[in-house]
């Protein structure tokens, strides 16, 4: 797949300027407001104490396709919004240079802390050995499941692999994408693919194989 960077902020103005978008904010809100106070919750922090990073991101994608009763495409979405690390996008003004923030769909501001300090972060045999880790991953894996699942929606499936990677530069000032982000991405959409051949699988399996992608065993 050839993707083309697009800025976030012109991908969530189209976005959310769709008639479908507008159709199903409110169940998009409901649901990231939901899967939020999840991941906030004293009980997703005590299953954080007795499982896996990848269980953990099979259970929040099992809470999801619960909510809406397996409707995978609006799950996707929804997980996506969620698992941003972010509340709010940065939009600069042409010619005045000025800049304003502009709210992405997310729970409060208070639960979204919680969330942010609650996703899981080891996901791949490469994730950096940080508290941060790869929280930022989630969005990437999940966005692209998204457009894999659904790709006849506005026929983002080349630009929306990028969302994430032009937030995080306007946030970070980061200098070129990342390799491990466009990696990701693709794994994303294999994921959302192979939901359309076989409802079963989960997150953590896609996640796996790309981690025996690049495992080489030495005789």
């Amino acid at each position: 797949m050839r993707f083309k960077k697009v800025s976030l902020r012109i991908l969530i103005l189209v976005f959310v300027s769709t008639s479908h978008a507008y159709s199903q904010q409110s169940e998009l809100s409901k649901g990231v407001n939901y899967l939020s106070e999840f991941i906030a919750s004293d009980y997703f922090t005590e299953l954080k104490k007795e499982n896996t990073d990848l269980a953990l991101v099979d259970s929040i994608y099992s809470r999801a396709i619960e909510f809406y009763e397996n409707d995978y495409q609006e799950a996707l979405l929804a997980l996506t919004f969620t698992t941003i690390p972010y509340s709010r996008v940065p939009l600069v003004i042409p010619l005045l240079k000025i800049r304003l923030y502009y709210p992405l769909i997310s729970a409060s501001d208070s639960i979204t802390n919680l969330k942010n300090q609650n996703l899981p972060n080891k996901l791949f045999f490469d994730s950096p050995d940080s508290e941060y880790g790869d929280k930022d991953k989630l969005a990437h894996f999940f966005g692209n499941a998204f457009i894999g699942y659904a790709e006849n929606i506005l026929k983002l499936a080349d630009v929306f692999g990028y969302f994430v990677e032009a937030f995080e530069e306007d946030f970070k000032a980061q200098s070129e994408v990342d390799f491990r982000d466009v990696d990701v991405n693709w794994f994303g959409v294999l994921f959302g693919e192979m939901l359309e051949i076989n409802k079963s699988v989960l997150p953590s399996q896609i996640m796996t194989i790309r981690s025996l992608r690049y495992f080489r065993i030495i005789l």
